[in-house]
């Protein structure tokens, strides 16, 4: 009540209120005891008192007194939260008496002693400076969410280091007490409104004195300031503007790497802006940044490791503004999606990879980590595969565990097992790395310790049971691409263990399908990498468990991504040769309907159609083969499905043409059989799918196999003569698809009789009526055309019938040599009026082969002059085996020759290189029938004996020229021209 009517008649003097007190020490005692009372009313009071008095009295003595007051108050710093307190300091620091009792502590102390104010004690000497209580006092205010508070504790501050004779020790002991990050902080929350914009930039800029010291906060804080510039610069004439840019300046000298902090910082913001899909030139601009700010940073990486972190954070930011919305349709938004999976893969991965083992920053790590894991999580498929092959082909799961052994905290374990999640996502589809996230909490660090849990019984331990699927899957994906977590005896060991402790789980259909699968998938890995490389001991009671879960268990190998050497091991099981055969069919079945397919992975092996199967089958070294031809005749002899049987031919030709190799062990395994079965069979010998496809499958093993893995036995003449009397080769509908593919077998069949191969079924092709017949017929239809007969080329279905014809003429010569010798004059075929044979035959006389290379097409021309060859070729045999008469007219050679004279100049190669071959052997002939006429008479054709002198010309034209042809000194050897000379004579 006293101060209360001191404060009514100090209030009623205008001038100068303390005038009339006499004993002003008194009045500051009185003051200071009040202060120290625990009433705050009166607390309050008197610092009311105390701020007025001191407005208008500056005697240092009392403010001293004052001062050493507040140093005595227990817990004073939360005066300051209160509004008269903070009025009294911040009068104080206006006037500059916290630097006057700050340098003058202990004279101060003297000075209450001397007026017997108060007593010091040992403990007083104990207490803190004032400059360190006061930033310990003033932390509460600037914590405070009340931006009143907040903002008179700034101003407390910036008056309290604006004093003219501030030490430059007091700021530096303010920014060692942290009081430089709480300004940073209050000026990041403050959503830029300007008094308190004003009033952080006001104390920033006084704590940039302490260069040293302040230099490290403001590098962190450096971030919040640019948001900060930004509204600065864009108020014309702003108090803060040059402090602002003052601060900006001093970091980007100090510290070069604020530059790329600048740009990335900027960068962010730009692509975060409302209006940023709208500029298209900003997608090329970040584009050329992410690039250029990773390779900035890793060049930095050893002298400024932390700037890697702005730049991941870009390209984070980067590749997200690249999908947001529906701009990912967009060329450009794509373009830079890729250009940033560009930079990961050419840039940032391989030099993760080769520093990962040197990184002392776990943050760095995991900044890495949580990049790659954003391109991952972005609704991308075809990136995010893409990205996803890229860290595989890596070895991302060893370097994974690589950094988990490294930095083996929480957040690490955490980030990889998402990751690893993410990856099984994109691999495997269909949220297949969920049991990763469910058990990720629990899963150990070491790799060593997943295998520990994998050998423990899970029986009605929920978290047991979902680590150990978590730790499956984990093992299963990593062995898709060969690497290898842990030794692989150990794996293997702790396989056995889980299936051992496990099976009467597992038996009684505690794991689905999937689980199944995969299990069996590592197994049979494992057990197929110690058959490889070395005997690794195994359990036999594992492998029966495995193999009955196998028999019992409803799995599905056509919809698994398998490992290849897993696949192999297993196909050479016999114990499961039923539930594979099963597997198969269901493969086939899938393949034909959907075009689904077993995914092989592995080093040596790709993502496409059958290719495992294929090298498999080619390999020989397990049941592939066998699988396939005992369910083709399973399918044949139980009448299955039409769908089934066409599933597994056309599986067959798949494999074939993967590996060509196959058809060597499907024809060793007995495929024969299967497809004379197959025509032999009531059910299925009139159907037209079937036939199509069984008959592709002949061509293509034909095509491709070797001669000696064939049997000359009943089979393949069985096949023989059904392919030969089917009724596409002669139907009413004229020449068909079919019919042709029947062609071609025949011809296929030809030639591997010239290698003693299929030698009767040849015999039944040259010698059947049916096809005689028809080949003279399309001959003669072909050759009446005349000149019209150029219309008939490939494109036409008259054209491929000549086509085939030819060719079945062409093999059918070569194997007339080899398999039936001696049977087929051929130089009846040189005279046009000689239509007869003593048997029936496949043949085509020289003229039509002529009439064909003169009107048919260039591809007829081709198939024509290599028939001409081989006839030429025959009776050029013949004629120096047996030295028969030559049986040719004239007239027809001079016909045959004028046609391969035009033709020796043709524009494709092989043709003109035919006919001069044509040309060389019938001038071998005449010069052959000279020196016979010229040497021995009685033996010399009678044609040559009337027309001999013009084949005196020919041989002569031959002897003058620069080059003599090779065969003319065999022809004029000694005993023909010892011949030639002693028949004068004798006459």
């Amino acid at each position: 009540m006293q101060l209360h009517c001191l404060g009514v008649l100090l209030n009623c003097e205008m001038n100068n209120p303390y005038a009339h007190i006499k004993d002003k020490s008194a009045l500051v005692f009185n003051l200071v005891a009040g202060l120290q009372l625990p009433s705050e009313e009166i607390q309050g009071r008197s610092c009311l008192f105390s701020t007025n008095y001191l407005s208008s009295n500056m005697h240092l003595r009392r403010v001293m007194v004052l001062m050493t007051a507040y140093d005595n108050i227990p817990d004073w710093k939360y005066l300051v939260l209160k509004q008269s307190d903070r009025t009294l300091l911040t009068v104080l620091a206006q006037r500059g008496y916290f630097e006057n009792a700050f340098a003058n502590d202990i004279s101060i102390r003297d000075c209450c002693e001397a007026d017997n104010f108060m007593e010091v004690t040992e403990h007083e000497k104990d207490v803190l400076p004032l400059n360190i209580l006061f930033a310990e006092a003033i932390k509460g205010p600037l914590l405070s969410s009340d931006s009143q508070l907040q903002l008179g504790a700034l101003d407390l501050i910036f008056y309290y280091l604006s004093w003219e004779r501030g030490s430059s020790k007091r700021i530096q002991v303010l920014v060692e007490e942290n009081i430089a990050d709480y300004v940073f902080e209050i000026l990041r929350l403050s959503e830029c409104k300007d008094p308190v914009v004003n009033s952080c930039l006001r104390v920033l800029d006084l704590l940039s004195i302490a260069e040293h010291a302040f230099g490290q906060r403001l590098a962190i804080g450096f971030t919040t300031l640019l948001p900060v510039l930004q509204y600065v610069v864009e108020v014309p004439f702003h108090p803060v503007q040059t402090p602002t840019l003052k601060l900006i300046r001093n970091c980007i000298l100090n510290y070069p790497g604020m530059t790329l902090i600048i740009a990335c910082s900027i960068l962010v913001d730009l692509m975060k802006s409302p209006s940023s899909h709208e500029a298209l030139t900003l997608r090329t601009i970040v584009q050329e940044s992410v690039r250029h700010a990773i390779l900035a940073s890793l060049c930095l990486y050893e002298k400024h490791p932390n700037q890697i972190l702005h730049s991941l954070y870009l390209l984070k930011e980067a590749y997200a503004f690249s999908h947001e919305g529906n701009s990912t349709k967009n060329e450009a938004n794509l373009e830079l999606g890729n250009c940033i999976i560009d930079v990961c893969r050419t840039h940032l991965l391989p030099w993760f990879a080769t520093a990962i083992n040197e990184m002392e920053y776990e943050e760095i790590v995991l900044g890495v980590l949580e990049a790659f894991h954003s391109v991952l999580l972005q609704d991308s498929y075809a990136q995010a595969k893409e990205f996803v092959m890229i860290l595989v082909s890596s070895s991302w799961f060893s370097l994974s565990f690589g950094c988990l052994g490294l930095f083996p905290s929480e957040k690490m374990k955490w980030r990889v097992y998402l990751m690893f999640s993410s990856i099984v996502d994109v691999l495997l589809g269909n949220e297949s790395g969920q049991p990763i996230r469910d058990a990720a909490l629990y899963l150990p660090s070491d790799p060593s310790d997943l295998l520990f849990l994998l050998g423990q019984k899970s029986t009605q331990n929920l978290e047991l049971l979902s680590c150990q699927s978590a730790v499956l899957l984990i093992l299963y994906t990593s062995s898709l691409y060969d690497e290898r977590l842990a030794d692989e005896k150990l794996v293997l060991a702790s396989l056995e263990q889980y299936i051992l402790v496990n099976n009467s789980d597992l038996l009684c259909g505690a794991a689905d399908s999937v689980s199944i699968t995969r299990l069996m998938n590592l197994y049979g890995l494992y057990r197929g990498l110690a058959k490889v490389g070395y005997q690794i001991p195994y359990s036999p009671e594992a492998e029966r468990i495995l193999f009955e879960l196998v028999a019992q268990n409803e799995w599905d190998l056509s919809s698994a991504t398998i490992n290849f050497t897993s696949l192999k091991w297993l196909f050479q099981q016999e114990k499961i040769i039923k539930p594979l055969s099963y597997q198969i069919l269901k493969f086939c079945r899938n393949n034909s309907s959907s075009g689904s397919h077993i995914i092989i992975h592995g080093n040596d092996s790709q993502n496409i159609d059958v290719q495992g199967l294929a090298k498999l089958v080619a390999a020989g070294d397990n049941l592939g083969a066998v699988l396939l031809v005992s369910l083709l005749q399973q399918l044949i002899e139980e009448e299955g499905n039409e769908c089934d049987i066409i599933s597994v031919v056309n599986l067959m030709v798949d494999i074939i043409n993967i590996f060509p190799a196959a058809s060597d062990q499907l024809s060793m395994h007995g495929i024969g059989n299967g497809i004379q079965d197959l025509f032999s069979h009531s059910s299925h010998s009139l159907s037209q799918q079937i036939f199509v496809a069984i008959a592709i499958l002949i061509f293509d093993i034909l095509w491709s196999v070797q001669p000696e893995t064939l049997s000359d036995g009943e089979t393949w003449l069985s096949v023989t003569m059904k392919v030969t009397n089917s009724s596409v080769l002669y139907s009413n509908l004229g020449v068909t698809q079919e019919s042709l593919l029947v062609l071609g077998i025949l011809s296929l069949i030809l030639h591997h009789s010239t290698n003693q191969a299929l030698v009767e079924a040849s015999k039944a092709i040259l010698l059947n009526d049916s096809l005689v017949s028809m080949i003279n017929n399309v001959i003669h239809t072909s050759c009446s055309k005349g000149p019209a007969l150029i219309e008939d080329d490939e494109e036409t279905r008259n054209g491929e019938t000549l086509t085939f014809v030819l060719l079945l003429h062409f093999f059918s010569c070569r194997s007339f040599n080899a398999v039936l010798p001696g049977t087929l004059d051929w130089q009846n075929l040189l005279d046009p009026s000689n239509k007869t044979q003593p048997l029936s035959l496949i043949s085509i006389h020289c003229h039509d082969l002529c009439r064909l290379m003169h009107f048919g097409s260039p591809l007829v021309k081709l198939v024509a002059s290599y028939c001409l060859m081989e006839l030429f070729t025959r009776i050029t045999d013949l004629r120096n085996r047996k030295h028969d008469e030559l049986k040719w007219n004239m007239g027809h050679l001079i016909s045959v020759m004028a046609i391969l004279e035009g033709l020796v100049f043709y524009s494709d190669i092989r043709v003109a290189l035919n006919c001069a071959l044509c040309l060389s052997m019938i001038l071998g002939l005449i010069v052959e029938e000279l020196a016979m006429s010229l040497a021995v008479p009685s033996l010399a054709s009678k044609s040559f004996m009337n027309h001999h002198k013009p084949a005196v010309h020919v041989a002569v034209a031959l002897l003058k020229l620069h080059s003599i042809p090779g065969w003319m000194k065999s022809v004029f050897d000694d005993s023909c021209i010892s011949g030639i000379i002693e028949k004068p004579f004798s006459q």
